[in-house]
């Protein structure tokens, strides 16, 4: 059984993988989703990551669909005492932003769509820099002290706005941030790693990237010359336009071979092992392929193999 994580300084234990539920609703249909969920969970995968955006960007869609699936899932297994929940609020059609009454009105509105009276994980989605940081920590520890919320992180911020949000709620005594989702990956480094890092490690914030497979790049199946039929393959084909881009998937390629595992589980171990990181994110929209990103529960790099692909992505 894979030991599962510490999440920062909360109370929360998670596993080395979390699940992302963006393609639930969008490129999984509910029944697939439910079968992607089960393996997940008998794998031992209890991190579920989910936004009440999911996904509105799909014609015809509302907003909220993910939660909805992960909702009736939760519900028919009867395992929601098992599961770590993380949604996201300031992106919904219908609940756009960050004020302290939206803030809250989101919240219970995803609480409807998930089917349960407690979100574990709740983050800011984008922050809002024209709201005060004491009026979204403010909402947030409402929600937290009404048992609505058990934890709080943010996603999508600035290192200064970040410190500022820390700092008021040390000198308020309010709910504190204990999660950052960076956007973070081999080919994606620069917004995460400096000043935003170090702030999360000085104040034992735990990284949960997002993109962690630079949708889809890293799972190597972009070559010169290969079609992918993803609805993400604009995105990830441009890193092979770049050298950088095709050092790391030569990396990548030989180390997979010395651990005889997938490319992407060895992009995600990379990801694993930088400091602060706790579980990097990434979806499957088939249980085919799950596997691969499950794998980086029981994958180790040695010290050189993390430094190569360091080197390589630099």
């Amino acid at each position: 059984m894979t030991s599962l994580r510490k999440l920062g300084s909360s109370d929360l234990e998670v596993f080395p993988l979390a699940l992302g539920g963006n393609v639930f609703g969008w490129t999984a249909d509910e029944a697939t989703s439910f079968a992607v969920l089960d393996a997940y969970a008998a794998a031992g995968g209890n991190f579920l990551d989910t936004a009440d955006g999911y996904s509105a960007w799909v014609p015809g869609n509302q907003g909220g669909e993910s939660e909805t699936i992960i909702g009736k899932w939760v519900k028919a297994r009867g395992n929601r005492s098992d599961v770590v929940i993380a949604t996201k609020v300031s992106q919904h059609p219908e609940y756009q932003g960050l004020s302290a009454a939206n803030i809250k009105a989101a919240a219970d509105a995803s609480l409807r769509r998930l089917d349960t009276d407690y979100i574990d994980l709740y983050y800011t989605h984008f922050d809002k820099p024209e709201i005060p940081v004491e009026e979204i920590i403010g909402a947030l520890d409402e929600l937290v002290t009404a048992g609505k919320v058990r934890a709080i992180g943010a996603s999508n911020i600035s290192t200064e706005r970040l410190a500022a949000s820390l700092e008021f709620s040390d000198r308020e005594g309010l709910a504190k941030y204990v999660a950052l989702q960076p956007h973070y990956n081999l080919v994606s480094r620069d917004t995460y790693e400096g000043p935003l890092q170090d702030l999360a490690a000085r104040y034992g914030l735990a990284a949960i990237p997002y993109y962690a497979l630079a949708s889809g790049f890293l799972t190597g199946k972009y070559r010169p010359g290969a079609t992918v039929d993803s609805p993400r393959a604009g995105g990830a084909a441009k890193h092979l336009e770049t050298e950088r881009g095709q050092r790391v998937l030569k990396a990548l390629d030989e180390i997979a071979e010395a651990h005889d595992a997938p490319v992407p589980t060895i992009a995600l171990a990379w990801l694993a092992a930088q400091p602060t990181v706790v579980a990097p994110i990434a979806s499957a929209r088939t249980v085919d392929q799950l596997p691969a990103l499950l794998a980086v529960a029981d994958v180790t790099l040695t010290d050189a193999e993390i430094s190569r692909l360091t080197e390589a992505s630099a």
